[in-house]
């Protein structure tokens, strides 16, 4: 369990050492953003498609929105509070309003099963693409995207990627808890697990 932490752990210290050196490219260190993003994405999915056995299509919807809001967010404070706090900051108000927004599509569409629910999630994916990309310029940039502050690119790549390890410890401590078990009892019989008394819509919820 402790091999992932270690190889991301030596691949964040050897690229940061790069990275400060001056070995990388512009380039490369956006792509190592971009991967610590999406593995970030693929570990949260994990959790509800994997161990809860949902077929949940609208992850990426539910990150726009925590993007979004946590851009605004960067865009108002970071002439204020300067950059690092901006940053911190915008991280937690991109993550409550993701959550948020998932409690409150949650509620109904995990009335749905299967086809259903991935057809809800996913439309609810498109729904808020469709919004933000008819946004306006002043608000969230329209179809060009939020003009935010650029935060120092030598040093975000490490910040995702301990982002990405501190996910990873949440994900496998919240598995091996007794929540855990009761996520993985529903993904493995819904009906045995509502019998022996989980409360099965918080627990996909």
């Amino acid at each position: 369990h402790y091999l992932n932490y270690i190889v991301i752990a030596i691949f964040t210290v050897v690229f940061a050492v790069m990275s400060f050196s001056g070995s990388l490219t512009s380039s490369t260190i956006y792509l190592l953003e971009k991967i610590a993003i999406a593995v970030l994405l693929a570990v949260s999915l994990s959790v509800v498609v994997g161990f809860l056995g949902e077929l949940s299509l609208g992850h990426a919807g539910f990150m726009c929105i925590g993007a979004y809001l946590g851009g605004k967010t960067a865009v108002v404070l970071e002439p204020l509070l300067g950059e690092w706090p901006t940053l911190f900051i915008s991280l937690i108000v991109g993550g409550v309003v993701a959550a948020v927004f998932g409690m409150i599509i949650g509620l109904p569409a995990l009335r749905l099963r299967g086809d259903y629910l991935a057809i809800v999630t996913l439309a609810f994916g498109e729904i808020v693409r469709s919004v933000f990309m008819n946004s306006s310029k002043e608000s969230f940039g329209g179809s060009l995207g939020l003009d935010t502050p650029r935060f120092d690119k030598d040093i975000l790549f490490v910040v995702a990627f301990l982002m990405v390890l501190a996910t990873l410890a949440v994900t496998q401590n919240l598995i091996r808890s007794k929540h855990g078990r009761a996520i993985t009892a529903i993904r493995d019989n819904e009906i045995a697990a509502r019998a022996t008394g989980i409360d099965v819509t918080k627990y996909k919820l």
